[in-house]
């Protein structure tokens, strides 16, 4: 099956998540991630890429990013990928790959899905069952956010600013959002739509990004052509 063009679409946020080979351990210590850390925060300011939110996970991450060019997202995965990988494998004199292929994303509707998106990514160490609570973990932009931790990886978006006046305010709503479970079926239309490249949102945002992008950017309908004389009950 071929592989579907990239989202080139700048101004509108994307989950993306890049993954360890075979699922393989690509953080080992601290040290690890504070030089992934140091590879994105480069790459973002030098390729014009806002990150929004973030968690790095011992075998992936997962990173909420908004471009301003065409090929920014894709420039800094590039860069970070191979400046990290060299660390790596210098470190663990280790050879060979240590990603698992390309890295996925889907453009996310920012009114109906961003702030989710932002619980679905900084929730990740929770459902691995790693920490009871996100404040408890460390590699992620939930302190940030929750806490008001200075953060110089995290670029404010304007949906999160709405959410209070003042920072304490700001974030006392923020972690109120947290109460709130994430359902199931929230989790898996966020991993379908980010693992085979939908775009995340109404039937309308869909609609409007295929227009956009010149692409399908949903799942094509099942079982043939339902409006066809074979599909039609008579």
């Amino acid at each position: 099956m071929a592989r579907l063009p990239r989202y080139v679409l700048p101004g509108q946020p994307q989950h993306v998540i890049q993954r360890g080979n075979n699922r393989s351990i690509i953080f080992a210590a601290d040290q690890d991630y504070a030089f992934f850390r140091d590879c994105l925060s480069k790459a973002c300011l030098e390729y014009a890429v806002s990150l929004h939110a973030y968690v790095f996970m011992t075998n992936h991450v997962h990173l909420l990013m908004t471009p301003q060019t065409e090929n920014g997202i894709g420039k800094v995965m590039q860069s970070v990928g191979r400046r990290y990988v060299q660390y790596f494998n210098y470190t663990y004199r280790r050879t060979g790959t240590l990603w698992e292929g390309r890295y996925k994303a889907t453009l996310i509707e920012t009114e109906r899905y961003l702030l989710t998106c932002y619980r679905y990514i900084e929730l990740n160490p929770v459902r691995a069952n790693m920490v009871t609570q996100p404040v408890d973990y460390r590699w992620s932009s939930y302190r940030c956010h929750a806490h008001g931790l200075p953060d110089a990886l995290i670029t404010p978006h304007s949906l999160y600013t709405r959410l209070g006046t003042e920072d304490l305010a700001r974030q006392a709503a923020y972690r109120d959002l947290f109460r709130v479970h994430l359902d199931e079926a929230i989790l898996e239309e966020i991993r379908e739509a980010t693992n085979k490249a939908w775009a995340l949102g109404s039937e309308h945002f869909v609609a409007e990004m295929e227009k956009l992008l010149d692409r399908r950017a949903r799942p094509a309908p099942r079982g043939g052509d339902r409006r066809s004389a074979e599909f039609i009950d008579v």
